[in-house]
């Protein structure tokens, strides 16, 4: 892991760029800590960290209140990262079909998905064992938000991760669903009852076939963006129990 830069935000929150082999990311933490802080990854959606920047930095100053460093890293194929060729078709044709009005098939899904959760979550694992050699950084671990089939499998295979957030707004191909039955840990799901390009009865599926004794599912009214602010404060309640 190289750091890249460093700034210090209004509220003390310390914010590192870094590199990780080709992979860029971001690191958040507390203004002062007595102790190696907690970790929460921030999963980004396939938009670019740059693009998305004030959301993860909210999401980050909110999660430094409360005491937990936090990280993020750019996803195969989006911002500066190298182009990926087979997700960019995917993504035309999924706009293809919602621009016609037509059902979005399993294909698409499965094409758009399956690949990007095998190339991120290695990634994801191999930022894991960078952070957590970092003297400022302890465990134990929290996954919040992103791509959901992302965090199914992170939930399954790495160990480390003992509670997760998930967002229920994105795209689930049918294998993820028996995956999800092997998911064991804590969840706190959230679903934009009104999200226009979510299936909403996937989502509630997708729920249902998640093997953790301790899941709840929060449900707002509302699109894709339009989550309340009580609900991410929520989730940062979710944390607390499970992380400190």
């Amino acid at each position: 892991m190289h750091f890249t830069s460093e700034q210090r935000l209004d509220d003390g929150v310390l914010e590192r760029e870094f590199t990780l082999g080709e992979i860029p990311g971001i690191l958040w933490t507390p203004a002062s800590a007595s102790a190696p802080a907690p970790l929460i990854l921030l999963g980004p959606p396939p938009l670019g960290l740059r693009k998305i920047y004030p959301r993860l930095v909210a999401r980050a100053r909110h999660s430094a209140a409360e005491g937990f460093a936090t990280a993020t890293i750019e996803l195969p194929g989006s911002g500066d990262r190298p182009r990926w060729p087979a997700a960019e078709q995917a993504r035309a044709d999924l706009r293809r079909a919602m621009e016609a009005g037509e059902p979005v098939s399993d294909e698409i899904v499965d094409a758009l998905i399956l690949p990007l959760v095998d190339k991120a979550v290695p990634e994801w694992q191999a930022a894991l064992d960078a952070l957590l050699s970092l003297p400022e950084i302890g465990g134990p671990v929290g996954y919040s938000g992103g791509v959901i089939s992302i965090g199914v499998r992170l939930a399954v295979v790495e160990p480390r991760i003992v509670a997760a957030g998930f967002f229920a707004g994105s795209f689930v191909p049918r294998a993820m669903f028996e995956e999800a039955r092997q998911v064991t840990i804590p969840l706190h799901v959230l679903l934009q009852w009104d999200d226009e390009g979510n299936d909403r009865q996937a989502a509630l599926d997708l729920f249902d076939a998640f093997g953790s004794k301790e899941k709840s599912l929060h449900a707002n009214m509302g699109g894709h963006t339009g989550v309340p602010q009580f609900a991410g404060d929520a989730v940062a309640q979710f944390f607390t129990r499970h992380l400190k």
